[in-house]
């Protein structure tokens, strides 16, 4: 099964504990021997489900939006992001240059259009930005690929 995530970044905390429990938990349900994680593996839940997909023994397929992606992610997911990105099986990408938000929707087309299954931690409410969380979403709807949505209740971002 193959299977994309999505989500916001920068969540506090609690709302992080909670998140990480749910991803933990979808993780689990997949039968593992067939299980492709494909994330773009920024700080937040993209990673936080890569290394869930990992520590189960799941592949990792990676998508890099944009050349200088990691230079646009916080200094202090650098490392972790390293790391995810050396135990990719696969590394996808969109061949821009510019970690803007045209190519973080390209890179999340790209992880949609790869996976059976798009994984969402979304509050329901509107992207801040092009190619927010709800821009995913849609997309994937569009594509018919089916969509699960994870927020913990009454959590808000």
């Amino acid at each position: 099964m193959r299977v994309g995530i999505t989500g916001h970044r920068g969540l506090g905390a609690d709302v992080e504990r909670r998140v990480r429990v749910l991803l933990d938990a979808a993780v689990g349900a997949y039968d593992v021997a067939d299980l492709v994680g494909v994330s773009c593996i920024a700080d937040g839940p993209d990673a936080w489900f890569a290394e869930a997909v990992v520590r189960r023994g799941g592949r990792l397929e990676v998508v890099v939006p944009a050349a200088d992606y990691r230079n646009a992610l916080p200094q202090w997911h650098h490392a972790a992001y390293d790391t995810l990105l050396g135990r990719a099986s696969r590394v996808h990408e969109t061949g821009m240059t510019e970690s803007t938000s045209e190519a973080h929707m390209a890179g999340s087309e790209i992880l949609v259009d790869r996976s059976e299954e798009l994984l969402a931690v979304w509050d329901g409410r509107p992207a801040r930005g092009f190619g927010g969380t709800a821009d995913v979403v849609s997309y994937a709807e569009r594509r018919g690929t089916p969509v699960r949505i994870l927020w913990p209740r009454g959590a808000t971002r």
